[in-house]
């Protein structure tokens, strides 16, 4: 070890201290395992919200650029789920998958080579297509990159998301994947078991609803979780009709070990107070 990378060493190991010292709340329980999702703090640099992430106990910062990701190592931290293509686009008009899987085998060596375990990727738009049209387009996309996802040991993560709510960032009109029985239902005629499901309980609430018993019927498919607030992706609290308590408790009757990434979008202007008051009530 150089000079410089001592010193670095040291400033890193006193800013982690200092973080862990004022830290709201630190995990007691650990048995759900938590994340936090980087976009929703904007613009909280990443490093910093790694910092405090790392204080309060969270085994993970996710979706955030690869450059990050040794900073995650050096704090004892991983990137549950790894970004890849947006999802604008995806796997339910063939015309998308060349940019798809490009990215997703970029992705997929990068996740391999730094030991991240999963990779999010999405059905795109619906644009008219029908239901049978999209998920047969599906399922043969995907049938395409689950191999090599198999080989490198990285689990494709397809995400249901709202088309209810037209808010920017908060739903996603057309979207093709809007149901989480059909995007199991891709994913079981996809056949791997490196292609399983992002429960996005937010979402899954707005569109469905009876979201502990959607939990138990879909446990085979879980790979990733995320939370918000319903309505408004907002904090995870008191003031929303979904109670996170319960839903970390089904996770853990269905044995379920992967992460849970907080994504919500806080209202509170101290968002690391908002984060942490997140992380207690799922701590159970």
């Amino acid at each position: 070890m150089n000079r410089r990378t001592a010193i670095a060493a040291i400033a890193t190991g006193a800013a982690a201290t200092a973080t862990a010292q004022t830290a709201p709340y630190k995990i007691k329980n650990g048995r759900i395992k938590q994340s936090v999702v980087p976009w929703c703090f904007n613009p909280m640099p990443v490093e910093e919200l790694a910092r405090h992430s790392a204080a309060m106990g969270l085994k993970s910062v996710e979706l955030c650029d690869p450059k990050h990701w040794p900073l995650l190592k050096e704090l004892g931290m991983t990137c549950a789920i790894a970004g890849s293509h947006g999802f604008a686009k995806g796997f339910a008009h063939r015309e998308e998958w060349a940019e798809c899987h490009a990215k997703l085998r970029q992705n997929i060596e990068a996740c391999a080579a730094a030991g991240v375990e999963r990779i999010i990727t999405f059905s795109g738009f619906r644009r008219g297509i029908s239901d049978d049209e999209g998920i047969k387009n599906m399922v043969a996309g995907l049938k395409e990159i689950a191999g090599f996802a198999e080989e490198k040991k990285v689990t494709l993560c397809v995400e249901m998301l709202n088309s209810r709510d037209a808010t920017q960032m908060k739903g996603h009109p057309d979207y093709f994947c809007d149901s989480m029985e059909r995007t199991v239902e891709i994913c079981k005629q996809v056949g791997s078991p490196r292609c399983k499901v992002l429960f996005d309980l937010y979402h899954v609430q707005i569109m469905h609803g009876d979201v502990i018993s959607r939990i138990h019927q879909h446990k085979d498919y879980i790979a990733h979780v995320h939370t918000a607030g319903v309505p408004g992706r907002n904090e995870i609290g008191g003031t929303q009709e979904l109670n996170y308590p319960p839903l970390m408790k089904a996770l853990l009757e269905i044995g379920y070990t992967g992460f849970v990434g907080q994504e919500f979008i806080p209202v509170n202007p101290d968002k690391i107070a908002s984060l942490a008051q997140g992380v207690e009530i799922c701590d159970v």
